[in-house]
């Protein structure tokens, strides 16, 4: 695939990423908060065909500034700021997990900025937005003799947790993310900053209240897309998007949270129908 790689400097430090395809203009952002934007390579492989995709990588790993502050405001500043470099004006935003979660915050405080958002088996904003339930699915799908190295590894503190921390824990819970195991496969290479996300956790949760009244008005065009195999809870999903006056639910079926790998063209048709309804593709 054809990337040309782009950086965006700025005072708190220079945020990378790369843009790929053509047609109308897509800004997909990772999720962890804390991990690396390469996961998202085969997604992207499957929109750049039909859109001009760009991918960031969130400050905390390189190739952008490993530095935060590590908070929601500067996460909002820092998608503004990418979109405001690359020249595009109201572009969809596509946000998968944490990432689903920071394009609501985007939509709440930039609506200028963007012309319709997918919010990708997120975090929600209702209530504890799955987060509890969340927990409880990974832990019980997690194999039964590696559930006591995960609960120590949830018991680390914040100052303590290493990279290599986390994704020890993310290969305990790795298949639990799938509706069919067998499709997981072993963790993919990927990288962990301790730092970033303990940050975004410890901001995103109090702010979750806020967000909701802020869903309350937002006038742009909103897809939230729920998976039946993930251990996000689709009810979760659902009651974040009843929160949003224009935002339609979608559930996926059979797939978990990491929908791309389980069955290729789910994703790419629900960001065409939400592109349609945003006017950006003819319907």
């Amino acid at each position: 695939m054809w990337r040309e790689q782009f950086s965006v400097p700025g005072d708190l430090g220079e945020l990378a990423g790369y843009r790929a395809g053509a047609g109308p203009r897509v800004l997909v952002l990772h999720g962890g908060p804390g991990l690396s934007m390469d996961y998202l390579d085969g997604l992207v492989d499957e929109l750049y065909g039909r859109y001009e995709v760009a991918v960031f990588q969130q400050r905390g790993l390189a190739p952008s500034t490993e530095n935060g502050p590590f908070t929601v405001a500067r996460a909002v500043a820092d998608v503004a700021a990418v979109l405001t470099a690359l020249g595009w004006e109201r572009s969809l935003l596509l946000g998968h997990s944490w990432g689903g979660h920071l394009a609501m915050h985007v939509a709440v405080s930039r609506p200028e900025l963007l012309s319709g958002v997918v919010a990708l088996d997120p975090l929600g904003a209702a209530d504890d937005g799955g987060l509890a339930a969340f927990g409880e699915a990974l832990t019980a799908r997690a194999a039964p003799e590696r559930r006591t190295r995960l609960a120590e590894l949830h018991a680390l503190p914040d100052e303590e947790a290493t990279g290599a921390d986390h994704l020890e824990l993310l290969d305990i819970v790795w298949q639990g993310y799938f509706a069919n195991p067998a499709l997981a496969g072993p963790l993919p290479s990927t990288r962990a900053s301790p730092a970033a996300s303990a940050g975004l956790w410890a901001d995103l949760v109090p702010l979750m209240p806020t967000l909701a009244v802020g869903l309350s008005a937002v006038e742009l065009p909103m897809s939230f897309i729920g998976c039946t195999g993930s251990p996000i809870p689709v009810e979760a999903v659902r009651h974040t998007a009843d929160l949003a006056p224009h935002a339609e639910l979608e559930v996926l079926e059979g797939v978990g949270h990491f929908p791309w790998l389980e069955q290729k063209g789910l994703v790419v048709a629900a960001v065409d129908r939400l592109a349609r309804r945003a006017d950006v593709i003819p319907t």
